[in-house]
């Protein structure tokens, strides 16, 4: 296991970060996974034990269950609090009421109480808003996260699913201000889906966020358990929670490559999806989730899976974005700037 630091920070995190989403299964959720207090347990140790310091959760998975499995399962097995590193999320709908919902800073420190009590902790080492609340002006919720960083309930503060518009306006206001900035950007990327290189990376390499990707196997459809033009397998999460979006018909064509270089080298299409986004140098920790421990074990292995030169050529051919403007006309005028090859003489 490798450890990368966490954007700008000093903060160390591992290469592989356990998503638990699959904690719990209260109502929609279910669809997802519905892990145990004993299975929880055991997928989190499974994790300390191969290296990973780092796991992501969120307020709203299973309706909070997910917190409070993993609280009990850290209070468990004991491991030093500094070398843990817990995430979880703020913005989503946590009760009835007209405010228990988004980034209001009333939201905001009511959350945050409620996620620290379910986790059994005394601080958030990451807290992240999980989305957009076009009804908060993204001012006050700077603010808010500030807040929270100085009172010591959070070290650090980062965002998932903004536009880079957004998330720049955010950041250049913290600057602006001296507030906390962000740190990191959890967003969805996967090798089948790469809309972020567009924007969000480009933002990401410029501030030095550090990039979460989230869905990695792109809710299990680069799983390897999947022909896109047949009904998906009984059971897997794709088939009754298609989610998130993906152009299948790219997508077809990017398995067919990764189950290539999979039989090659004798390894799961899972552990090429996994590898494959463990080269991209923008990418700081993949979250990786699992309903059985056979699932997270070859998950974990995909650390020490390489990927040849050639079979990373043909998985990036396979997966290119196609052309999209200004992107185009970008790439364009670059080539004009840069000087031709002066030849050996």
């Amino acid at each position: 296991m490798q450890y990368r630091k966490l954007g700008r920070t000093g903060l160390y995190v591992s290469e592989l970060c356990l998503g638990t989403m699959t904690f719990g299964g209260k109502g929609y959720w279910e669809n997802i996974g519905k892990l145990s207090a004993a299975d929880v347990e055991t997928m989190v140790g499974m994790a300390f034990d191969s290296g990973i310091n780092f796991i992501d959760t969120a307020d709203v998975y299973s309706e909070g269950e997910s917190e409070r499995l993993l609280g009990g399962a850290l209070a468990k097995l004991a491991r030093p609090r500094d070398q843990v590193i817990v995430a979880t999320k703020v913005r989503g709908r946590t009760g009835p009421g007209a405010n228990q919902v988004g980034l209001s800073r009333s939201h905001i420190f009511h959350a945050v109480d409620a996620s620290l009590a379910r986790l059994k902790l005394d601080y958030i080492d990451l807290y992240q808003i999980h989305g957009v609340d076009a009804d908060t002006p993204i001012e006050e919720t700077v603010r808010a996260l500030d807040d929270l960083v100085d009172s010591g309930k959070v070290r650090y503060v980062g965002f998932c699913n903004l536009p880079a518009w957004l998330a720049m306006k955010a950041i250049a206001y913290a600057d602006f201000y001296n507030l906390a900035r962000f740190v990191s950007a959890q967003m969805y990327y996967s090798i089948a889906s790469r809309d972020i290189e567009r924007e969000v990376v480009p933002v990401a390499q410029d501030q030095g966020l550090a990039l979460l990707p989230w869905s990695p196997l792109a809710g299990g459809l680069l799983s390897g358990k999947f022909d896109l033009d047949k009904p998906g397998p009984a059971g897997a999460r794709r088939t009754s929670f298609d989610f998130p979006p993906v152009n299948k018909e790219r997508a077809m064509a990017v398995l067919k490559v990764m189950r290539s270089v999979a039989e090659s080298m004798n390894i799961s299409v899972a552990r090429v999806a996994l590898a494959w986004l463990l080269t991209r140098p923008f990418v700081t920790s993949v979250i990786i989730g699992a309903k059985t421990s056979e699932q997270l074990a070859d998950n974990l292995l995909s650390t020490s899976t390489k990927l040849s030169s050639g079979h990373i050529e043909d998985l990036d051919a396979a997966s290119a974005l196609p052309g999209e403007y200004p992107g185009w006309m970008v790439d364009r005028q670059d080539r004009e700037r840069r000087p031709a090859p002066t030849a050996l003489v």
